[in-house]
């Protein structure tokens, strides 16, 4: 199927015949179309690249780590459940793995279906109290959120102030000229190619080797090849970059799992290709926090945002950068971000779905925890 046809099949059907949704055509047409062509079907059909959108309906997690594998391995009394007993891991590993904390391992502890960014009472307080967007919340800047819900200076919060601070009157429309409905088809389009939006490549599946790679690191005195760390611990491989809103509003959630599992894994992030650049999808939310790059035309400008990047959010993982080529990031998917979990023989054991949306470091967490338990580490 050529590019062409994709155009032709995503242009709109008469308003007098109606017809069925242009990606269902594709697929009935081309069962197996790569994760581009359903994100361009959908671009052209006008979709804003929501959780369900394009290839954020295939470049879903995996992993073999799942509860049926881990069941099997351990449930000794086949009754359905892992208990303490069964497990063989330390008593912090298994509280981490019971998600709903009751005292068991059951398919519910497995279920991630939650998109990354799906809104919660959790969200809207950090997101309130992270003023300076770094993904961490201070012990001043809550502090600074208290006295600003705190007025009257009473040294108590009230439900209704709560409810002020955290959910604030609507914000009257802006002027026409100012009006802005997202992001153009044409934007999109130009992001989907330049791999700004995410890499046209869907990366290793699991079970499948992980393609060596060497970067330098970002301070440039050192480099990283993926195969000399392979064995005996596993590696966690993290892929973002700064302009990426979701990625910041995650960097504690990164920085947490890098500082507790550091002894027992290695940990790199690989910085890759800028997702809202000032000359693309720019975000007016960047504009505010102070994160306005263009593209990087070279590999030191690359750098010095990488630099920034790190210094900024209090990454204490080593770093590297991604060659202009996109060499790393493009073969991984790995833009806008996205995490992977490499065990001792070089296989990718775990993947997580698609940045922003699928990148969640408790998901890779849990696979990271069953899969050191495999090893007794």
């Amino acid at each position: 199927m050529t590019l062409l046809t994709l155009l032709l099949l995503a242009q709109p059907a008469p308003a007098t015949a109606p017809a069925p949704r242009a990606i269902d055509v594709l697929t009935r047409a081309w069962p197996d179309h790569p994760e581009w062509a359903a994100m361009l079907v959908d671009i052209l059909q006008g979709s804003q690249l929501g959780p369900r959108d394009g290839w954020f309906r295939k470049g879903v997690a995996q992993t073999r780590l799942t509860f049926d594998a881990a069941r099997s391995r351990l449930d000794s009394d086949e009754d359905g459940a892992i208990e303490r007993p069964e497990f063989p891991g330390s008593d912090d590993d298994f509280r981490r793995l019971d998600r709903d904390g009751d005292k068991s391992l059951t398919a519910t502890d497995f279920d991630f279906n939650a998109n990354a960014l799906a809104p919660s009472p959790g969200t809207s307080v950090f997101y309130r109290a992270d003023r300076d967007g770094d993904g961490k919340v201070s012990r001043a800047e809550f502090d600074a959120l208290f006295q600003a819900a705190d007025p009257e200076k009473l040294g108590f919060l009230s439900l209704g102030d709560l409810q002020r601070a955290l959910n604030p009157p609507p914000k009257k429309p802006a002027p026409p000229s100012k009006s802005s409905d997202g992001p153009s088809r044409w934007t999109l389009v130009k992001g989907l190619f330049r791999q700004e939006i995410g890499s046209l490549q869907p990366g290793p599946k699991v079970g499948e080797v992980a393609p060596d790679f060497t970067l330098k690191t970002v301070d440039g005195k050192d480099s990283f090849t993926l195969s000399h760390s392979t064995g005996p611990r596993p590696t966690v491989l993290i892929f973002g970059n700064f302009t990426c809103g979701p990625f910041r509003g995650q960097a504690g959630n990164v920085e947490k799992l890098y500082r507790r599992y550091k002894d027992r894994a290695t940990f790199v992030m690989v910085y890759v290709r800028e997702a809202h650049p000032t000359d693309g999808w720019s975000m007016e939310s960047n504009d505010r926090g102070g994160v306005s790059y263009r593209q990087p035309r070279s590999y030191a400008e690359r750098v010095g945002i990488a630099q920034t990047c790190r210094r900024t959010l209090g990454l204490g993982m080593p770093t590297l950068v991604d060659t202009l080529d996109d060499a790393v990031g493009a073969r991984y998917s790995g833009m806008p971000s996205r995490l992977y979990l490499i065990d001792a023989e070089g296989k990718v054991a775990a993947k997580s779905g698609r940045g922003p949306f699928g990148f969640k470091p408790d998901e890779l967490e849990h696979s990271l925890l069953l899969l050191l338990g495999e090893a007794g580490k």
